[in-house]
């Protein structure tokens, strides 16, 4: 008993000294720097720049707050604060203060920028290309700090032209991290101080109909009939026609073989369930069904129109493909049958396997089919398919481009057929006038058909 009276009283003499000991521990917790760091959102109630060197004594992953110690030219007499709290992703940390000063050397061409959106919904990316994912989208009005300069995928224009501007390394108020295009930027210097235009709530609203409208490529309305009736033009096909819409830059572009017409935006606006307008344009849109768009503006002269844009099952770049490799195909099955082709009134037609020709003899269709100047050389390609009635007559539309002595090419259309109705190995040839071919299409026969017989020459 005795003996557990007096480790008692040793305990009891014992506490003031633990108390004594973890105030002291825990003071000098305050007193041990993690690191140092710099700041990189400025500190808006002191007025302390972004690219600080900072002293960093404690991290709270639950509060998400630094501790951080206040240089002295920064303290301020009234708040008597020598450490203060930044939130965790406005403060990076380094290590020594050697390597802090020297990320801070790094970081002193962008320390001070930020930048104000011009545009509700623009987006930050994963990566520094307008293909990648969005990591948050940002408000009209709502601030971002400029952390570098990225080297990225310029966004492209419709003519295909870069749009001005640059990637960035940004960071949100709430930590979210990215890449942003500047074409919809604005950017400032902020060296101390509330920034007062900050728009800053979250993120903007997802619309997820409008999501997925802008998600698919929309094309040219001709693409679809072309589609439909297997005549590709492979010119128009190469230009992308159609309507787009890039969260990057703001700026919408109507393209088609008639209208090349951009609009800047500063928000799509939900009308209805499935209609919106651009903010800062005339335009609208409505979403006829899963892939129909009806896109309505004002051009050029104020007068509305309206045009239809669809969402094709096959990517465009896909469809040239596969009608460059049928052209190839079919030029090779007319090659083969050849190449040597001879006509007792027209001449010898011979062709080669790289799709050049030489015509001889041709003495009776000049001038009224091939110019007086034609060479009777040049190169030979097979053009789009028949449809319908035209379809049961012939395979398709040769065009011989005839070599002109001091002059350019000149373009000689005839419909073929290749032993169709007629004997094994012959090459039947209807003249086509050039007026009768408007934007790469066949419109109609002429009104008295010249045609041609050629037979392969044994």
């Amino acid at each position: 008993m005795q003996l557990s009276l007096r480790n008692a009283g040793h305990r009891n003499k014992l506490c003031p000294v633990f108390f004594v000991v973890a105030v002291i521990l825990i003071f000098s917790s305050c007193q041990r720097k993690l690191g140092w760091g710099i700041l990189l959102w400025a500190d808006e109630s002191r007025d302390i720049p972004s690219g600080t060197v900072l002293p960093v004594y404690i991290k709270s992953n639950i509060e998400k707050k630094w501790v951080v110690g206040v240089p002295k030219k920064y303290q301020k007499k009234d708040l008597k604060e020598t450490k203060i709290e930044i939130p965790l992703a406005q403060l990076e940390l380094v290590g020594s203060e050697g390597g802090a000063k020297r990320r801070a050397a790094e970081f002193t061409d962008y320390a001070l920028m930020y930048a104000e959106t011009l545009q509700d919904g623009l987006p930050i990316r994963e990566n520094p290309d307008n293909s990648a994912s969005r990591v948050y989208r940002l408000r009209i009005g709502e601030i971002i700090k400029i952390i570098a300069l990225a080297n990225g995928a310029p966004a492209i224009s419709t003519t295909g032209d870069p749009l001005p501007g640059e990637w960035y390394r940004v960071l949100t108020r709430d930590g979210t991290r990215g890449f942003c295009f500047s074409y919809r930027l604005s950017l400032f210097e902020h060296s101390g101080g509330p920034l007062a235009n900050d728009m800053s709530g979250g993120e903007t609203e997802i619309d997820p109909v409008l999501e997925r409208v802008q998600s698919k490529v929309w094309s040219a309305e001709i693409y679809n009939n072309m589609l439909n009736e297997r005549q590709f033009d492979i010119d128009a096909l190469s230009k992308h026609w159609g309507f787009s819409t890039s969260e990057d830059t703001g700026i919408a572009n109507v393209y088609t073989q008639d209208i090349d017409k951009s609009f800047r935006y500063t928000s799509i606006k939900k009308t209805g369930d499935l209609s919106w307008r651009f903010e800062g344009s005339s335009l609208t849109m409505y979403l006829l069904s899963e892939n129909l768009l009806s896109v309505d503006f004002l051009d050029n002269d104020g007068m509305k129109k309206s045009m239809h844009f669809v969402a094709l099952p096959t990517a465009i770049d896909d469809l040239i493909v596969q009608e460059k490799n049928r052209r190839e195909a079919e030029y090779q099955r007319i090659y083969k049958t050849g190449p040597l082709f001879t006509s007792s009134t027209f001449g010898s037609l011979t062709l080669t396997e790289e799709a050049d020709f030489l015509w001889e003899g041709f003495d009776l269709l000049v001038p009224d089919y091939i110019p007086i100047s034609a060479l009777g050389r040049g190169t030979v390609e097979v053009r789009f398919r028949m449809s319908g009635e035209l379809a049961e007559k012939y395979d398709g539309l040769l065009v011989f481009h005839f070599k002109i002595i001091g002059g350019p090419d000149r373009s000689i259309y005839f419909l073929y057929t290749l032993g169709k109705d007629t004997e094994e190995g012959s090459l039947r040839l209807e003249y086509i006038s050039p007026y009768n071919i408007q934007k790469n299409a066949l419109v109609k026969q002429n009104a008295s058909p010249m045609i041609i017989y050629f037979y392969q020459e044994e």
